[in-house]
C-alpha cells in the first residue's frame, strides 16, 4: 500500500463521515476506492473527490447533481465541468435565498406572535432573547 491512500477508516475519521456515508457515496458512485480483498484504499482522486462531494453538500446540492457534474470532468474536461458548476451555483443562489426569505418572515412572524401572547400574558420578552 503507498503513503498517500487512506484505509476506509482513517478515510472516515479524516472527512468525520458515518461508515454509512462513505458506503452510501461508494454505492452512489461518488467515491470508486481501490480494493484489495476486503480492504478499500483511498487514494489522492477520492479524497479529492470527497472534499468536492462535502463542499456541495455544505451548499446544498443533491447528491444526483454532485455526482453527474462529477461525471463531466470525466466526459469533458475541467472547462466544461466548472461552466456546469456556475450554472449550478446560480440556481443555488437563487434557492437559498428564497429559502432564506421564507425564513426571515417565519421569524418575524414568530417573534411579533410571541411579543403578542408574552405581552397579553404579562410576560414580556427578555432583552437578551433577541425577540
Amino acid at each position: 500500500m503507498s503513503d498517500d491512500r487512506l484505509t476506509f477508516k482513517e478515510m472516515c475519521a479524516e472527512f468525520e463521515v458515518t461508515p454509512r456515508t462513505l458506503r452510501y457515496y461508494e454505492y452512489i458512485e461518488l467515491l470508486q476506492p481501490d480494493r484489495e480483498g476486503r480492504a478499500r484504499y483511498y487514494g489522492p482522486r477520492e479524497r479529492a473527490r470527497m472534499k468536492l462531494i462535502l463542499k456541495g453538500r455544505k451548499f446544498g446540492f443533491q447528491l444526483e447533481d454532485i455526482r453527474q457534474w462529477l461525471l463531466i470532468y470525466e466526459r469533458e474536461g475541467t472547462h466544461a465541468q466548472w461552466n456546469k458548476w456556475i450554472d449550478m451555483a446560480d440556481g443555488q443562489i437563487k434557492e437559498l435565498t428564497e429559502q432564506r426569505a421564507h425564513l426571515d418572515e417565519a421569524l418575524s412572524e414568530l417573534k411579533q406572535l410571541r411579543r403578542d401572547i408574552g405581552e397579553e400574558l404579562g410576560r414580556p420578552a427578555a432583552e437578551t432573547s433577541d425577540v
